[in-house]
């Protein structure tokens, strides 16, 4: 008589290992040691966070004229909402705010088509680095169309900072890009010109750049001879990230394995074509973090532009803590400035890590 052979129904898996209860276990209180550190930042947590909470929210003025309307004892968020405009758009006039606006939702229009799949990515892209600067630069300065002229040392507050910020990404990344092949180039004088160029500006601080942009550059300048400000700390700024780039994908160039290389050659292909079709790809998909980083690291340096008198978002918390009307406010000005800086950070810095896992087809994220 023949048996039938039935599996056993699988067990459920122990009940310590599953469900909220045993991670919050395994993570925080899985040995003595993370005891007492659980407990000590607890502790921590409810010395800060119950005062942050009452001053910040349940104490808060959210309205008012001046500095004499916060009476409840906590922070004073008339200020930031009475000077919201100014630190938006800074001195720029505010009937053309709209101008700003409409640049800003072009690009958001032009970044969202992204996700079209019918669209074609690569003149997207073409049309977001050459065509749509154009289009932002005349409706930012005016000059045409019946628009008025609105001179650069008026720009400033948040719509300078991502302007600074943007910018030096997109012109610093096809930049970086030349430098780090230029840098493994078997050409001796491409190569030395790539070093000297990436070594200079790394040994120097970004403030030293700026100050050479915006003060002793127009003193070498023949006589009637000059560029915007604007201009000359954009490209400063430029050159500053890109080599710091250039060296980030320098490290991915040399994460390829030769093999990848020798490949490329027996399938027949030239230099570009090996580095655009094969090399490339792999390599920035491997310093993704790298690059992002050196992104925020960029935005975040943006701030320094106050030292040669440009007014961005900082600068104009500056300026406005000094109105007589809304002395004491410092903190709340500042606070404000990091929670918008930690919002544009935090969004690139997720992502990143969401673009990795998109491309992630040979290394795993940890």
């Amino acid at each position: 008589m023949a048996i039938e052979f039935k599996p056993s129904p699988s067990l459920p898996p122990p009940s310590d290992s599953v469900g909220p209860v045993a991670w919050i276990r395994n993570n925080f209180f899985s040995s003595p040691l993370n005891v007492v550190l659980t407990l000590l930042s607890l502790y921590i947590i409810y010395l800060i966070v119950p005062p942050v909470i009452q001053w910040g929210l349940l104490n808060a003025t959210w309205e008012g004229n001046n500095k004499d309307a916060c009476t409840a004892g906590g922070a004073c968020w008339a200020f930031i909402n009475a000077r919201f405009d100014q630190f938006m758009y800074g001195l720029y006039p505010p009937e053309e705010y709209w101008r700003i606006n409409i640049a800003a939702i072009i690009l958001v229009l032009m970044v969202g088509m992204y996700a079209i799949k019918v669209v074609n990515k690569l003149y997207l892209s073409i049309a977001i680095i050459f065509v749509y600067p154009v289009i932002a630069y005349f409706l930012f300065s005016g000059g045409v169309f019946g628009l008025s002229i609105v001179e650069t040392p008026l720009w400033g507050g948040l719509f300078l900072t991502m302007l600074l910020g943007i910018i030096g990404i997109v012109a610093s990344f096809p930049l970086g890009v030349v430098l780090a092949l230029g840098r493994r180039s078997d050409m001796p004088i491409v190569k030395s010109v790539c070093v000297v160029f990436i070594e200079t500006i790394r040994a120097v601080p970004l403030i030293t750049i700026l100050f050479m942009a915006s003060v002793m550059i127009p003193l070498f300048l023949p006589e009637g001879m000059n560029f915007n400000k604007l201009l000359r700390v954009l490209i400063g700024i430029t050159l500053f990230s890109a080599a710091y780039t250039a060296e980030v994908i320098r490290g991915g160039l040399q994460a390829i394995p030769k093999g990848q290389y020798e490949a490329a050659d027996a399938m027949g292909l030239t230099y570009w074509q090996s580095m655009c079709l094969i090399i490339l790809p792999q390599a920035l998909k491997l310093v993704i973090p790298g690059i992002v980083n050196n992104f925020i690291s960029l935005f975040k340096d943006t701030t320094l532009v106050y030292i040669v008198g440009m007014i961005d978002l900082l600068g104009m918390i500056q300026l406005a803590k000094q109105d007589p009307n809304w002395l004491g406010t410092a903190l709340e000005g500042y606070a404000f400035a990091g929670f918008i800086y930690w919002i544009i950070c935090f969004g690139m810095s997720r992502y990143s890590m969401a673009l990795e896992r998109k491309l992630d087809t040979g290394h795993k994220r940890n």
